[in-house]
């Protein structure tokens, strides 16, 4: 099994010292899916949510989010991230919108949680921004889909054909 980074000799929880790591380009890409009813999404497609541009809030809401996972995160490492890009597409079948992330950085560690996080938080976003009309809504699946960068290498997900 191998070893977690961020548990020391004795087991306990601390934060990984990266000082000795090179600066490398990363980039960390996620995704979820907001599961809704059929009128529900009508009420994104033409823009007449109560609460305003749904797809708007969930986009600027990812990117805040992928700024601030350092805070959200206990041991993550706060980065100077160079780039956040938060996509919201429609989907009919299934219903609902499928989110994606993709997060860089030219930095010592990694930055799929915040890619990561950045999808949570759009989701969470669409559901708060229609809750009102659908409470039945579910946010599913969210993973990392693909990482370069860093001394792991590269990693890519296989890819689901249902969402």
């Amino acid at each position: 099994m191998t070893r977690l980074s961020h548990l020391n000799a004795k087991g306990e929880a601390h934060m990984v010292d990266v000082s000795a790591k090179s600066i490398t380009q990363r980039t960390a890409r996620a995704e979820g899916f907001v599961a809704m009813a059929p009128a529900t999404l009508a009420l994104v497609e033409t823009g007449t949510a109560k609460k305003g541009d749904v797809l708007a809030a969930a986009r600027l809401a990812g990117i805040m989010a992928a700024k601030k996972t350092h805070e959200l995160i206990p041991l993550c490492h706060p980065l100077a991230i160079t780039g956040a890009e938060v996509g919201v597409q429609m989907s009919r079948e299934p219903c609902g919108l499928r989110v994606t992330a993709e997060v860089t950085v030219a930095g010592q560690t990694g930055v799929e949680m915040e890619a990561l996080t950045a999808v949570s938080i759009a989701c969470l976003t669409i559901y708060d921004m229609l809750k009102a009309a659908d409470k039945t809504m579910t946010v599913l699946e969210i993973r990392l889909i693909e990482k370069t960068g860093g001394r792991s290498g590269s990693f890519r997900a296989e890819r689901r054909s249902n969402r």
